[in-house]
């Protein structure tokens, strides 16, 4: 990735900054988006000479083609748009205010497609380019108390592979990744039914895969130019797969999950 411009949002934690950090040693430019500019700020001094710290809010949708264009004044040419910003839930849909599906979608889904619809002509024009976009095993598969999340997540992947499909011929790369369990704040920061911040981390995530694992899985998938990666393991991975080889199974599985009381569970974990 020596040389090329790599635009990542959500860089600030997570995935994201694990991504900056990593291609920063690749030498590679950085423009890196999010809302927490102080977070941001701290990534960009891995390399201050290259990046730019470009903040914006993902779901003002109109301001987002001035942002396209003062990202390519400063890279003269963006060679990967990694779509990564986004937010998880932990609630039933039964009681989740419908407003947490508003706020869901509009980060994790319409944001991205908003960026990548400003970014497709250029991308085009310039001869070629990669996107990469950040989705979930829940994507792939509706999980428990993650209906918002699992909506938006199964969204970006049948976008992106229709801009895959509709734009390989013209030199765009696309691949989506679909993580299962990764060490970061997603739980601690998922929206509850009435749009609060859950506060508290799962013990799955916290045991999930390291970031530094994942960031290597990610960028190994980019350089041999593959287009889908399960980013899971064990039960999450079986999970994925289910859902392609026998659903059915699956339904029986999620089904049975719930009733051996998975909510309260994870309503425990919250109360501690």
């Amino acid at each position: 990735m020596d040389g090329q411009c790599w635009w990542i949002t959500g860089a600030s934690s997570g995935i994201g900054e694990g991504l900056a950090r990593a291609l920063a040693a690749e030498g590679t430019r950085l423009i890196l988006s999010g809302r927490n500019v102080a977070a941001l700020e701290s990534v960009a001094k891995t390399a201050p000479e290259r990046c730019y710290v470009l903040p914006f809010e993902a779901t003002d949708y109109a301001i987002i083609p001035g942002i396209v264009e003062q990202a390519w004044g400063w890279a003269g040419r963006i060679d990967a748009l990694v779509n990564n910003a986004g937010i998880s839930q932990r609630s039933l849909a039964i009681e989740t205010e419908f407003a947490v599906y508003e706020r869901i979608v509009a980060v994790d889904l319409l944001g991205p497609i908003a960026l990548t619809q400003a970014m497709l002509p250029k991308l085009v024009a310039a001869g070629g380019g990669r996107i990469v976009a950040i989705s979930s095993v829940a994507g792939i598969a509706g999980v428990p108390l993650r209906s918002a999340y699992s909506a938006a997540k199964a969204g970006l992947i049948g976008y992106h592979d229709a801009v895959r499909a509709e734009t390989a011929h013209l030199g765009i790369e696309v691949l989506v990744v679909a993580p299962g369990s990764i060490r970061t704040n997603v739980s601690r920061n998922a929206l509850t039914a009435d749009g609060a911040a859950r506060g508290v981390s799962d013990d799955v995530i916290d045991s999930g895969m390291a970031v530094e694992d994942a960031v290597a899985a990610i960028l190994a998938a980019a350089h041999a130019g593959r287009r889908e990666l399960i980013l899971a393991t064990g039960a999450e991975q079986q999970v994925a797969e289910l859902r392609r080889s026998d659903p059915e199974a699956l339904f029986d599985r999620m089904a049975a999950m719930m009733q051996s009381g998975y909510a309260q569970k994870m309503a425990a974990t919250r109360a501690n």
